[in-house]
């Protein structure tokens, strides 16, 4: 293979994570030359092989630092923001990454003449926001909004797809156990969208200059209840398991002690969040102002949940 010439360089911070791979394939087969910033670069060398010899490049940088920041900026046409965290540890503070961070980038965006930003948010951010999540990530869209105001923002509901934290996480929790908490009585809306309808998207508004400034809500073409979802998830994995409501107030004990965790299952701001519904909002533009047709979650997720059958993926033709 020869390296493939383009003068499109697009920087993408937290590429190597679960969106963003998803994103980088999309973008280096659209011919553009990927430049992707992440903190451990040698856990980022999957990515190579979705590009031409040379055409994906992987850059050691950290967001809060503004010299990474600058040299992931040099020469680039485009950049898209993708570093979120679900948890706080350490440095990894929701205000620090989500808002002083989402900021850093714009601004140097900005500063360096960068034609296009897509910045990435949540579906729900929100200032009035029980969740510190969601409120940082509300505070990040604001301050990218300041600093760079041509920037397109995209809210993405849940993302599903095969590496996702969503339905792999269920689907592993009722191979190990008997029984699956429903917080809130599973009262919770969804709108799962799939990783690969979100990169399609984000190829759109890069190629499409009437979308600076925008913000689109980015679901799938389903609304989903919790309880919907623990269900489809038993179904798809021939399982039955007690599903178990656990009041908000009980969770939020509970999340206490989990939250202690390395890798928390579930925390205190997650809880806060399942307290409000997680859908597009009437009338926002979405995927299809960005010409892509939602992807169903049946089309995608069994495809990849056969793993946790008991006997497998030919389990099925006996069920």
């Amino acid at each position: 293979m020869t390296a493939i010439p383009s003068a499109k360089l697009v920087a993408v911070f937290g590429g190597s994570g679960f969106l963003g791979r998803h994103i980088v394939r999309a973008l280096a087969r659209d011919g553009w030359r990927v430049r992707v910033g992440v903190r451990h670069p040698n856990t980022a060398h999957f990515l190579r092989p979705m590009g031409r010899v040379g055409q994906i490049q992987i850059v050691k940088a950290n967001l809060l630092k503004s010299g990474d920041v600058t040299e992931m900026m040099r020469e680039a046409t485009a950049v898209i923001n993708l570093v979120g965290i679900l948890f706080q540890r350490g440095s990894q503070r929701f205000q620090a990454v989500h808002s002083e961070g989402a900021e850093a980038a714009a601004r140097a965006a900005a500063e360096h003449g960068v034609g296009r930003l897509i910045h990435f948010s949540a579906l729900g951010a929100s200032a009035e926001s029980p969740s510190q999540y969601a409120r940082s990530k509300a505070e990040g869209e604001q301050r990218v909004r300041t600093a760079f105001p041509g920037a397109t923002i995209m809210r993405p509901s849940v993302v599903f797809g095969p590496e996702d934290d969503f339905f792999n996480r269920f689907a592993g929790l009722a191979r190990l156990s008997p029984a699956l908490p429903l917080i809130g009585g599973g009262h919770t809306r969804l709108q799962p969208v799939y990783a690969g309808d979100v990169a399609q998207a984000t190829l759109a508004a890069l190629g499409n200059s009437n979308t600076g400034s925008q913000t689109f809500e980015l679901g799938g073409p389903e609304v989903m209840t919790l309880k919907e979802v623990m269900q489809f998830v038993l179904r798809e994995i021939r399982r039955r398991r007690l599903l178990v409501n656990v009041p908000f107030g009980l969770a939020k004990f509970q999340a206490a002690f989990l939250g202690l965790l390395p890798k928390p299952p579930l925390t205190m701001d997650q809880v806060r969040l399942l307290q409000s519904d997680n859908v597009v909002s009437h009338g926002a533009p979405g995927l299809p102002e960005l010409g892509v047709t939602p992807t169903t979650v049946e089309a995608i997720v069994p495809a990849y949940l056969w793993r946790f059958r008991k006997t497998g993926e030919f389990e099925a033709a006996s069920s």
